[in-house]
């Protein structure tokens, strides 16, 4: 494994808080959502970044790493570009899929538009290290791997998170984006002991750390990036510095931005708590424990995930994304109302992006838009990107004759037609889709089991 970057302390940037990123002391360093940068265009802000010597890291959220397809080329081509265009030491993806379905399936392609957790199991496994390889090879510079935060947990799982990420690194070489707010989540919403999965992790591989805040509500923690870092979130942190220097440590946040003095301030607590964890250091200190390998060694990492494991995964992994965005029955051993807490989240955070990517349908429809939106999304998977929804859901109200204030209406359909023409689609109604998907599986399901 080549030797990892030092990068300090870093922020996460985003346009809305540029300015204040710029003009904060003390920032070594900036992550960039990969996918909403445009190489040819970059925002002035983070030109000036990188001509002032700070580094810039772009950080992929659309890959599906842990998806149970080969990663697609074309992603992986954009995301080498970014690297390129910002002279990075290195690039991010995460441990999740964000998509199922298509031809391992023999069913229509869903997008969770979210990143949702991996079984960890052998065949997912074997899945991942292959994918992780196959980015590797395609991509510039070394790739390091995030571990996501979970509202839902597998069952039949065969190996705890540290033993899961040990392997893959140990198989791989690939480095590790620990994010430390991501293991409070598992611990509140899965009881995973957060000091349990350090002591497993190969704290050689650690890249560096993500920091973030969240919100807990019924006994869920809600990953937000858009509340302040909780002091068990800081808790960790220490913790981990006092095990070992990270390279890194990073500060995320993605919405409800605070003023700048007090985004420093969130940016002080973090190097607060990594001061705390080497000062510790000097103690004794829980060392790294190695846990026992699950893998059948050389001869599996030869051979990869081959066909049937793939598919395997793809008919658990499809199952699972349609019953939380298309209303098909919950698939077994799952807990059925956490996954009507993340089925609810996944539709409230599709109804935010759209709200981003086509801020004029807020606008036009006014307080009405979020509750049509969620009831929309209840049957209605998405099965492209958010423009591509922002206008299914336009072409939806208006077939069925919404708003009812025709005014309204009239403004909703110039708006559509200005973008997708004067003739909507045939109508695919969401339940002859679900239907549909559900027969597909089974009858995937029954040969699979047959064979």
């Amino acid at each position: 494994m080549e030797r990892t970057a030092r990068l300090g302390t870093g922020v996460g940037w985003r346009p809305e808080i540029a300015g204040a990123v710029e003009a904060m002391p003390g920032i070594d360093w900036v992550e960039a959502v990969s996918e909403n940068l445009c190489p040819g265009h970059l925002p002035e802000s983070l030109v000036r970044l990188r001509e002032r010597g700070v580094t810039v890291v772009p950080h992929g959220v659309s890959l599906g790493l842990g998806g149970a397809e080969r990663p697609d080329a074309g992603r992986l081509a954009a995301l080498a570009e970014r690297a390129g265009a910002l002279r990075s030491p290195l690039v991010t993806e995460h441990i999740a899929f964000v998509r199922a379905g298509g031809p391992l399936t023999a069913s229509q392609r869903l997008e969770a538009g979210h990143l949702l957790p991996v079984p960890r199991t052998r065949d997912a496994l074997d899945v991942l290290c292959e994918n992780v390889r196959i980015a590797q090879d395609a991509l510039p510079v070394p790739l390091a791997v995030e571990n996501i935060a979970a509202l839902i947990a597998w069952p039949g799982e065969e190996m705890t998170e540290g033993q899961f990420l040990y392997d893959l690194a140990d198989r791989t070489g690939v480095r590790l984006l620990i994010d430390v707010a991501n293991l409070h989540t598992n611990h509140v919403n899965r009881g995973e002991d957060p000091a349990e999965a350090l002591g497993e992790l190969p704290l050689e591989a650690i890249a560096y750390v993500h920091v973030a805040g969240g919100f807990e509500r019924d006994g869920v923690w809600h990953d937000s990036h858009a509340h302040p870092v909780a002091q068990p979130v800081l808790d960790i942190l220490t913790d981990l510095a006092s095990r070992v220097t990270p390279p890194g440590v990073l500060l995320e946040r993605d919405e409800n931005f605070p003023a700048a003095d007090e985004l420093e301030g969130e940016v002080a607590a973090v190097r607060a708590a990594v001061e705390k964890g080497r000062a510790a250091a000097g103690g004794p200190v829980a060392g790294r424990r190695a846990p026992a390998p699950v893998t059948a060694g050389p001869a599996r990492d030869a051979a990869g995930a081959g066909d049937a494991v793939r598919q395997r995964l793809a008919l658990a992994q499809t199952a699972l994304l349609s019953a939380l965005v298309a209303g098909t029955p919950v698939p077994e051993g799952f807990d059925r109302v956490r996954l009507g807490v993340q089925a609810r989240a996944l539709a409230g955070k599709r109804a935010d992006v759209v709200a981003k990517v086509a801020p004029e349908l807020p606008v036009i429809l006014g307080t009405g838009y979020r509750p049509a939106f969620l009831s929309y999304a209840q049957r209605r998977p998405m099965t492209g990107g958010y423009r591509r929804d922002a206008l299914d859901f336009a072409e939806h109200l208006l077939r069925d004759g919404l708003p009812q204030d025709g005014a309204v209406r009239r403004e909703l359909r110039q708006w559509w037609v200005e973008r997708e023409g004067p003739v909507p689609r045939p109508r695919r109604p969401g339940a002859r889709w679900a239907r549909a998907t559900g027969r597909a599986l089974l009858r995937r399901r029954t040969a699979s089991d047959r064979a």
